[in-house]
C-alpha cells in the first residue's frame, strides 16, 4: 500500500538533462528584491517560488540548484531578508525566493507588512505555477508552516513540499516525522501529492526538483 504524499522517484535521464541546463550556473542571475506590488517584473516567464521558515535552508537550496554558492545569500540574523528576490533562469523562468517567517524579533508591523506583500504576491501573479514550501526534516511542519499552507489554499495556489537537511535527520526519527509531515498535508487541498527529499550539502534530491522545476514549463 502507497503511502499519501510519497516522495518524488527519480527521473527519467532526460528530465534530469532538462533541469540541468535550466538550471546552469551562466544562465541564472539576480534580478531585483522587490517590497511592493508595484516593483514585480512583467509575469512574462514561467514563475516558482520558495517559502520557508527562517533558518529552513532556502538559500543554500536556491545555490544548490543554481551551483552558484553565492547567488541567494543567508542572513545570520533570522527574519532579516524583508524582500521578494527575483532571479532569472535563462528568459523561460523566475525563482522567487519570498521573506522568511516564524521569527519571534521582528517588529509587529513589519510582520505586517511583510504578510500583506505576501498575500497580495501569490493572489495576484498569474504566472506563478508552484509554490516550494520547505520544511526542516529534523523538526516537521509548525504551526506557522501551516499558515503559509492555509494562504496557499485561499490563494488557490498549488505547493509541494520540499523537505530539506535530509542529512541532518537521524535514520530512527525519519518516518516519525515524515508521518507527520504527511498527516499535516491532508488538510491541505493545495498541497501537491509527493514531495521531495533534498540535502544542499549532500546534494540529494538536487536534480530532481531541478527536473521539476524544468517540468512546469
Amino acid at each position: 500500500m502507497q503511502l499519501p504524499f510519497p516522495f518524488v522517484e527519480d527521473p527519467e535521464p532526460i528530465a534530469l538533462e532538462r533541469g540541468r541546463k535550466l538550471f546552469n550556473g551562466a544562465n541564472s542571475d539576480f534580478l531585483k528584491g522587490v517590497v511592493a506590488m508595484a516593483g514585480l517584473p512583467a509575469g512574462d516567464r514561467v514563475e516558482v517560488c520558495f517559502a520557508g521558515r527562517s533558518n529552513v535552508g532556502k538559500s543554500s537550496l536556491i545555490n544548490a540548484l543554481t551551483g552558484r554558492t553565492r547567488l541567494a545569500r543567508a542572513s545570520n540574523t533570522p527574519g532579516r531578508t524583508q524582500e521578494i528576490n527575483f532571479f532569472t533562469l535563462t528568459d523561460s523562468h523566475y525563482l522567487v525566493d519570498l521573506p522568511g517567517y516564524g521569527y519571534a524579533n521582528a517588529p509587529l508591523p513589519v510582520v505586517e507588512k511583510w504578510q500583506r506583500l505576501l498575500k497580495q504576491y501569490l493572489s495576484g501573479r498569474a504566472n506563478l505555477r508552484r509554490a516550494f514550501v520547505l520544511i526542516d526534516s529534523r523538526h516537521g511542519v509548525k504551526d506557522v508552516d501551516e499558515e503559509i499552507m492555509s494562504l496557499l489554499d485561499s490563494s488557490a495556489v498549488t505547493f509541494q513540499v520540499v523537505m530539506t537537511k535530509a542529512d541532518k535527520v537521524k535514520e530512527k526519527d525519519r518516518e516519525k516525522i515524515f508521518k507527520q509531515v504527511r498527516e499535516k498535508l491532508a488538510k491541505h487541498p493545495a498541497a501537491y501529492p509527493e514531495m521531495v527529499l533534498t540535502s544542499s550539502e549532500k546534494g540529494d534530491g538536487i536534480g530532481t526538483l531541478r527536473a521539476i522545476i524544468a517540468g512546469l514549463a
